[in-house]
Protein backbone atom coordinates (compact mmCIF):
# COMPACT_ATOMS: atom_id res chain seq x y z
CA UNK A 1 0.00 0.00 0.00
CA UNK A 2 1.34 3.41 -0.93
CA UNK A 3 2.18 5.81 1.84
CA UNK A 4 1.60 9.55 1.79
CA UNK A 5 -1.75 11.09 2.56
CA UNK A 6 -3.80 7.93 2.13
CA UNK A 7 -5.43 6.74 5.34
CA UNK A 8 -4.19 3.64 7.09
CA UNK A 9 -7.23 1.75 5.82
CA UNK A 10 -6.22 2.47 2.24
CA UNK A 11 -9.30 4.58 1.61
CA UNK A 12 -8.73 7.44 -0.84
CA UNK A 13 -9.83 10.70 0.82
CA UNK A 14 -12.77 12.70 -0.56
CA UNK A 15 -14.09 10.01 -2.92
CA UNK A 16 -17.08 9.17 -0.75
CA UNK A 17 -17.76 12.89 -0.41
CA UNK A 18 -17.68 13.31 -4.18
CA UNK A 19 -20.08 10.39 -4.48
CA UNK A 20 -22.37 12.15 -2.03
CA UNK A 21 -22.26 15.37 -4.07
CA UNK A 22 -23.03 13.40 -7.23
CA UNK A 23 -26.07 11.58 -5.86
CA UNK A 24 -27.45 14.76 -4.30
CA UNK A 25 -27.19 16.55 -7.66
CA UNK A 26 -29.06 13.72 -9.38
CA UNK A 27 -31.71 13.37 -6.68
CA UNK A 28 -32.44 17.11 -6.44
CA UNK A 29 -32.66 17.31 -10.23
CA UNK A 30 -35.18 14.47 -10.39
CA UNK A 31 -37.37 15.96 -7.64
CA UNK A 32 -38.44 19.01 -9.57
CA UNK A 33 -35.31 21.14 -9.86
CA UNK A 34 -34.05 19.78 -13.17
CA UNK A 35 -34.14 23.18 -14.85
CA UNK A 36 -31.61 24.64 -12.41
CA UNK A 37 -29.74 21.58 -11.08
CA UNK A 38 -28.02 19.59 -13.88
CA UNK A 39 -28.70 15.95 -13.02
CA UNK A 40 -26.57 14.83 -15.96
CA UNK A 41 -23.52 16.41 -14.31
CA UNK A 42 -24.00 14.17 -11.29
CA UNK A 43 -23.88 11.12 -13.56
CA UNK A 44 -20.77 12.45 -15.31
CA UNK A 45 -19.05 12.83 -11.93
CA UNK A 46 -19.97 9.22 -11.12
CA UNK A 47 -18.44 8.11 -14.42
CA UNK A 48 -15.23 10.05 -13.82
CA UNK A 49 -14.91 8.75 -10.27
CA UNK A 50 -15.42 5.18 -11.43
CA UNK A 51 -12.69 5.44 -14.05
CA UNK A 52 -10.27 7.04 -11.60
CA UNK A 53 -10.86 4.51 -8.82
CA UNK A 54 -10.85 1.38 -10.97
CA UNK A 55 -7.67 2.42 -12.78
CA UNK A 56 -5.95 3.24 -9.48
CA UNK A 57 -6.84 -0.20 -8.12
CA UNK A 58 -5.84 -2.01 -11.31
CA UNK A 59 -2.46 -0.28 -11.44
CA UNK A 60 -1.89 -0.98 -7.76
CA UNK A 61 -2.65 -4.66 -8.35
CA UNK A 62 -0.28 -4.74 -11.33
CA UNK A 63 2.51 -3.13 -9.33
CA UNK A 64 2.07 -5.45 -6.35
CA UNK A 65 1.52 -8.77 -8.16
CA UNK A 66 2.92 -8.16 -11.63
CA UNK A 67 -0.41 -8.77 -13.32
CA UNK A 68 -4.12 -7.90 -13.40
CA UNK A 69 -6.39 -10.76 -12.41
CA UNK A 70 -9.35 -10.15 -14.72
CA UNK A 71 -11.45 -12.96 -13.27
CA UNK A 72 -11.25 -11.57 -9.75
CA UNK A 73 -12.00 -8.10 -11.07
CA UNK A 74 -15.29 -9.27 -12.56
CA UNK A 75 -16.22 -11.20 -9.44
CA UNK A 76 -15.68 -8.11 -7.31
CA UNK A 77 -17.77 -6.02 -9.71
CA UNK A 78 -20.57 -8.60 -9.67
CA UNK A 79 -20.63 -8.82 -5.86
CA UNK A 80 -20.69 -5.02 -5.63
CA UNK A 81 -23.29 -4.15 -8.26
CA UNK A 82 -25.59 -7.09 -8.88
CA UNK A 83 -27.21 -7.81 -5.47
CA UNK A 84 -28.52 -4.24 -4.88
CA UNK A 85 -29.67 -4.11 -8.51
CA UNK A 86 -31.67 -7.34 -8.20
CA UNK A 87 -33.28 -6.26 -4.93
CA UNK A 88 -34.20 -2.87 -6.39
CA UNK A 89 -35.77 -4.40 -9.50
CA UNK A 90 -37.80 -6.78 -7.32
CA UNK A 91 -39.06 -3.80 -5.31
CA UNK A 92 -39.84 -1.72 -8.41
CA UNK A 93 -41.72 -4.42 -10.31
CA UNK A 94 -43.59 -5.47 -7.18
CA UNK A 95 -44.84 -1.89 -6.90
CA UNK A 96 -45.92 -2.02 -10.54
CA UNK A 97 -47.88 -5.23 -9.93
CA UNK A 98 -49.54 -3.65 -6.89
CA UNK A 99 -50.56 -0.63 -8.93
CA UNK A 100 -48.40 1.71 -6.85
CA UNK A 101 -45.93 2.50 -9.62
CA UNK A 102 -46.49 3.35 -13.25
CA UNK A 103 -44.88 1.42 -16.08
CA UNK A 104 -45.08 -2.04 -17.49
CA UNK A 105 -43.44 -5.42 -17.12
CA UNK A 106 -41.85 -7.39 -19.93
CA UNK A 107 -39.25 -10.13 -20.00
CA UNK A 108 -37.26 -8.20 -22.59
CA UNK A 109 -37.18 -5.09 -20.42
CA UNK A 110 -36.21 -6.91 -17.23
CA UNK A 111 -33.52 -8.98 -18.95
CA UNK A 112 -32.10 -5.87 -20.61
CA UNK A 113 -31.81 -4.21 -17.20
CA UNK A 114 -30.27 -7.25 -15.53
CA UNK A 115 -27.75 -7.73 -18.34
CA UNK A 116 -26.76 -4.04 -18.46
CA UNK A 117 -28.32 -3.37 -21.83
CA UNK A 118 -30.88 -0.84 -20.58
CA UNK A 119 -29.45 2.12 -22.51
CA UNK A 120 -29.58 0.56 -25.98
CA UNK A 121 -32.81 -1.27 -25.20
CA UNK A 122 -34.48 2.02 -24.35
CA UNK A 123 -33.07 3.75 -27.42
CA UNK A 124 -33.63 1.14 -30.11
CA UNK A 125 -35.79 -1.75 -28.91
CA UNK A 126 -38.33 -0.57 -26.35
CA UNK A 127 -41.71 -0.52 -28.13
CA UNK A 128 -43.27 1.54 -25.35
CA UNK A 129 -43.90 1.41 -21.64
CA UNK A 130 -42.34 -1.97 -20.90
CA UNK A 131 -40.30 -1.22 -17.78
CA UNK A 132 -41.07 0.04 -14.29
CA UNK A 133 -41.17 3.81 -13.94
CA UNK A 134 -37.99 5.11 -12.38
CA UNK A 135 -35.75 2.30 -13.62
CA UNK A 136 -34.73 4.24 -16.71
CA UNK A 137 -31.71 5.52 -14.78
CA UNK A 138 -30.13 2.10 -15.27
CA UNK A 139 -28.78 3.36 -18.60
CA UNK A 140 -25.76 4.73 -16.73
CA UNK A 141 -24.94 1.33 -15.22
CA UNK A 142 -24.97 -0.08 -18.73
CA UNK A 143 -22.45 2.52 -19.90
CA UNK A 144 -20.10 1.65 -17.05
CA UNK A 145 -20.38 -2.10 -17.48
CA UNK A 146 -19.85 -1.95 -21.24
CA UNK A 147 -16.62 -0.09 -20.57
CA UNK A 148 -15.48 -2.56 -17.93
CA UNK A 149 -16.21 -5.52 -20.17
CA UNK A 150 -13.23 -4.36 -22.22
CA UNK A 151 -11.03 -2.06 -20.15
CA UNK A 152 -9.32 -4.48 -17.70
CA UNK A 153 -8.31 -6.79 -20.56
CA UNK A 154 -7.02 -3.85 -22.58
CA UNK A 155 -5.02 -2.55 -19.62
CA UNK A 156 -3.61 -6.00 -18.93
CA UNK A 157 -2.63 -6.32 -22.58
CA UNK A 158 -0.97 -2.92 -22.76
CA UNK A 159 1.00 -3.60 -19.59
CA UNK A 160 2.00 -7.05 -20.86
CA UNK A 161 3.36 -5.39 -24.00
CA UNK A 162 5.56 -3.26 -21.78
CA UNK A 163 3.89 0.06 -22.49
CA UNK A 164 4.73 2.77 -19.99
CA UNK A 165 2.13 4.83 -18.18
CA UNK A 166 2.88 7.73 -20.50
CA UNK A 167 2.13 5.69 -23.61
CA UNK A 168 -1.05 4.28 -22.10
CA UNK A 169 -2.08 7.87 -21.36
CA UNK A 170 -1.61 8.68 -25.06
CA UNK A 171 -3.79 5.71 -26.03
CA UNK A 172 -6.56 6.78 -23.65
CA UNK A 173 -6.33 10.43 -24.71
CA UNK A 174 -6.74 9.36 -28.33
CA UNK A 175 -9.78 7.36 -27.26
CA UNK A 176 -11.34 10.50 -25.77
CA UNK A 177 -10.68 12.41 -28.99
CA UNK A 178 -12.17 9.58 -31.05
CA UNK A 179 -15.34 9.53 -28.94
CA UNK A 180 -15.66 13.32 -29.28
CA UNK A 181 -15.26 13.04 -33.06
CA UNK A 182 -17.94 10.31 -33.12
CA UNK A 183 -20.35 12.55 -31.19
CA UNK A 184 -19.66 15.42 -33.56
CA UNK A 185 -20.37 13.16 -36.53
CA UNK A 186 -23.65 11.88 -35.09
CA UNK A 187 -24.83 15.32 -33.99
CA UNK A 188 -24.35 16.63 -37.52
CA UNK A 189 -27.21 14.57 -38.95
CA UNK A 190 -30.50 16.45 -39.54
CA UNK A 191 -32.43 13.62 -37.86
CA UNK A 192 -30.16 13.58 -34.80
CA UNK A 193 -31.79 13.20 -31.39
CA UNK A 194 -29.89 14.18 -28.20
CA UNK A 195 -30.86 10.89 -26.54
CA UNK A 196 -28.53 9.10 -28.96
CA UNK A 197 -25.41 10.72 -27.52
CA UNK A 198 -26.66 11.15 -23.95
CA UNK A 199 -27.49 7.50 -23.22
CA UNK A 200 -25.20 5.46 -25.46
CA UNK A 201 -22.06 3.76 -24.25
CA UNK A 202 -20.18 4.56 -27.47
CA UNK A 203 -20.77 8.29 -26.96
CA UNK A 204 -20.42 8.60 -23.18
CA UNK A 205 -17.54 6.28 -22.38
CA UNK A 206 -15.00 9.11 -22.49
CA UNK A 207 -16.46 10.48 -19.25
CA UNK A 208 -15.05 7.33 -17.62
CA UNK A 209 -11.80 7.47 -19.58
CA UNK A 210 -11.04 10.99 -18.29
CA UNK A 211 -11.00 9.52 -14.79
CA UNK A 212 -8.65 6.80 -15.99
CA UNK A 213 -6.36 9.47 -17.41
CA UNK A 214 -6.09 11.26 -14.07
CA UNK A 215 -5.23 7.98 -12.33
CA UNK A 216 -2.40 7.34 -14.80
CA UNK A 217 -1.06 10.80 -15.62
CA UNK A 218 -1.24 12.70 -12.31
CA UNK A 219 -2.66 10.49 -9.62
CA UNK A 220 -2.84 12.50 -6.38
CA UNK A 221 -2.73 9.22 -4.48
CA UNK A 222 0.90 8.81 -5.58
CA UNK A 223 1.96 12.19 -4.25
CA UNK A 224 2.73 13.65 -0.87
CA UNK A 225 -0.08 15.57 0.83
CA UNK A 226 -0.30 19.31 0.38
CA UNK A 227 1.21 21.85 2.73
CA UNK A 228 -0.09 22.10 6.27
CA UNK A 229 -1.85 25.42 5.56
CA UNK A 230 -5.60 24.70 6.00
CA UNK A 231 -6.40 26.68 2.85
CA UNK A 232 -5.40 26.00 -0.75
CA UNK A 233 -2.30 27.71 -2.11
CA UNK A 234 -3.01 30.61 -4.51
CA UNK A 235 -2.01 28.77 -7.69
CA UNK A 236 -4.08 25.75 -6.73
CA UNK A 237 -7.04 27.99 -6.00
CA UNK A 238 -6.65 29.66 -9.42
CA UNK A 239 -6.61 26.31 -11.23
CA UNK A 240 -9.65 25.17 -9.27
CA UNK A 241 -11.45 28.41 -10.09
CA UNK A 242 -10.63 27.96 -13.77
CA UNK A 243 -12.09 24.44 -13.65
CA UNK A 244 -15.22 25.82 -11.97
CA UNK A 245 -15.60 28.44 -14.73
CA UNK A 246 -15.27 25.83 -17.46
CA UNK A 247 -17.81 23.63 -15.68
CA UNK A 248 -20.23 26.54 -15.36
CA UNK A 249 -19.90 27.27 -19.09
CA UNK A 250 -20.86 23.68 -19.90
CA UNK A 251 -23.97 24.07 -17.75
CA UNK A 252 -25.25 27.48 -18.91
CA UNK A 253 -24.38 27.21 -22.62
CA UNK A 254 -27.59 25.71 -24.03
CA UNK A 255 -26.64 25.30 -27.69
CA UNK A 256 -27.81 21.83 -28.68
CA UNK A 257 -24.77 20.88 -30.77
CA UNK A 258 -22.34 22.00 -28.05
CA UNK A 259 -24.25 20.17 -25.34
CA UNK A 260 -24.12 16.83 -27.14
CA UNK A 261 -20.53 17.09 -28.32
CA UNK A 262 -18.02 19.28 -26.49
CA UNK A 263 -19.91 19.51 -23.19
CA UNK A 264 -18.90 16.03 -22.00
CA UNK A 265 -15.26 16.51 -23.03
CA UNK A 266 -14.95 19.85 -21.25
CA UNK A 267 -16.61 18.49 -18.13
CA UNK A 268 -14.13 15.60 -18.10
CA UNK A 269 -11.21 18.01 -18.35
CA UNK A 270 -12.66 20.29 -15.66
CA UNK A 271 -13.13 17.40 -13.26
CA UNK A 272 -9.43 16.52 -13.38
CA UNK A 273 -8.21 19.41 -11.18
CA UNK A 274 -11.30 19.09 -8.98
CA UNK A 275 -10.52 15.46 -8.18
CA UNK A 276 -6.79 16.10 -7.98
CA UNK A 277 -7.12 18.83 -5.36
CA UNK A 278 -9.99 17.15 -3.52
CA UNK A 279 -7.82 14.08 -2.92
CA UNK A 280 -4.41 15.70 -2.44
CA UNK A 281 -5.73 18.52 -0.25
CA UNK A 282 -8.39 16.54 1.58
CA UNK A 283 -7.45 18.26 4.86
CA UNK A 284 -7.82 21.73 3.35
CA UNK A 285 -10.90 23.89 3.03
CA UNK A 286 -13.25 23.46 1.17
CA UNK A 287 -12.45 19.76 0.69
CA UNK A 288 -12.61 19.04 4.41
CA UNK A 289 -16.38 19.19 3.97
CA UNK A 290 -16.23 16.15 1.68
CA UNK A 291 -14.72 14.09 4.48
CA UNK A 292 -17.28 14.82 7.16
CA UNK A 293 -18.59 11.49 8.55
CA UNK A 294 -22.18 12.14 7.50
CA UNK A 295 -21.17 13.18 4.00
CA UNK A 296 -19.00 10.09 3.65
CA UNK A 297 -21.89 7.91 4.83
CA UNK A 298 -24.11 9.29 2.08
CA UNK A 299 -21.30 8.49 -0.33
CA UNK A 300 -21.20 4.90 0.89
CA UNK A 301 -24.95 4.67 0.34
CA UNK A 302 -24.84 6.49 -3.00
CA UNK A 303 -25.16 3.44 -5.27
CA UNK A 304 -28.29 2.14 -3.55
CA UNK A 305 -29.73 5.66 -3.31
CA UNK A 306 -29.15 6.09 -7.03
CA UNK A 307 -30.88 2.79 -7.81
CA UNK A 308 -34.03 3.51 -5.80
CA UNK A 309 -34.46 7.29 -5.73
CA UNK A 310 -36.21 7.68 -9.09
CA UNK A 311 -38.55 4.81 -8.26
CA UNK A 312 -39.44 6.72 -5.08
CA UNK A 313 -39.95 9.90 -7.11
CA UNK A 314 -42.34 8.18 -9.50
CA UNK A 315 -44.19 6.39 -6.69
CA UNK A 316 -44.77 9.68 -4.87
CA UNK A 317 -45.95 11.41 -8.04
CA UNK A 318 -48.46 8.62 -8.66
CA UNK A 319 -49.76 8.08 -5.13
CA UNK A 320 -49.19 11.39 -3.31
CA UNK A 321 -49.25 13.95 -6.15
CA UNK A 322 -49.70 16.94 -3.84
CA UNK A 323 -46.35 16.17 -2.23
CA UNK A 324 -44.60 16.50 -5.57
CA UNK A 325 -45.84 20.08 -5.83
CA UNK A 326 -44.10 21.10 -2.60
CA UNK A 327 -40.61 20.80 -3.97
CA UNK A 328 -38.47 21.23 -0.82
CA UNK A 329 -40.57 18.63 1.01
CA UNK A 330 -40.51 16.39 -2.09
CA UNK A 331 -36.70 16.49 -2.06
CA UNK A 332 -36.52 15.77 1.67
CA UNK A 333 -38.96 12.84 1.64
CA UNK A 334 -37.30 11.27 -1.40
CA UNK A 335 -33.87 11.62 0.18
CA UNK A 336 -34.98 10.15 3.52
CA UNK A 337 -36.79 7.19 1.96
CA UNK A 338 -33.94 6.43 -0.44
CA UNK A 339 -31.32 6.74 2.32
CA UNK A 340 -33.24 4.43 4.65
CA UNK A 341 -33.55 1.93 1.82
CA UNK A 342 -29.81 2.17 1.19
CA UNK A 343 -29.06 1.69 4.90
CA UNK A 344 -31.16 -1.48 4.97
CA UNK A 345 -29.40 -2.81 1.87
CA UNK A 346 -26.01 -1.96 3.33
CA UNK A 347 -26.81 -3.79 6.57
CA UNK A 348 -28.58 -6.88 5.29
CA UNK A 349 -27.34 -7.37 1.73
CA UNK A 350 -24.11 -5.58 0.92
CA UNK A 351 -22.41 -6.45 4.23
CA UNK A 352 -22.40 -10.13 3.19
CA UNK A 353 -21.09 -9.44 -0.30
CA UNK A 354 -18.43 -7.06 1.03
CA UNK A 355 -16.91 -10.03 2.83
CA UNK A 356 -16.97 -12.02 -0.39
CA UNK A 357 -15.28 -9.19 -2.30
CA UNK A 358 -12.43 -9.14 0.19
CA UNK A 359 -11.71 -12.80 -0.59
CA UNK A 360 -11.02 -11.88 -4.23
CA UNK A 361 -8.70 -8.93 -3.72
Amino acid sequence: MRTGHITDSGVIPSLDGLRAISILIVLVSHTGYGTIVPGGLGVTIFFFLSGYLITTLLMEESEQTGQINIGKFYLRRAFRLFPPLVVTLVVAYSLVMLGLLAGGISWAGVIAQLLYFANYYGLFFDPGNTTAAGTGILWSLAVEEHFYMIYPAVMAGLLALGLSRQRIVVVLAMTCLAVLAWRMYLAGFPSFKPERTYYSSDTRVDSIVFGCLLALAANPRDEKPGASNPFLQPMSAVLLAAAAIVMMITIVWRDGYFRETFRYSLQGLALMPVFYFAIKYAAHFPFTLLNHPWVKKIGVYSYAIYLIHYVVVNAIEKNVPWLATVKPLFVLVTFVVATLYAAVLDTYVDSYFRRLRKKFR
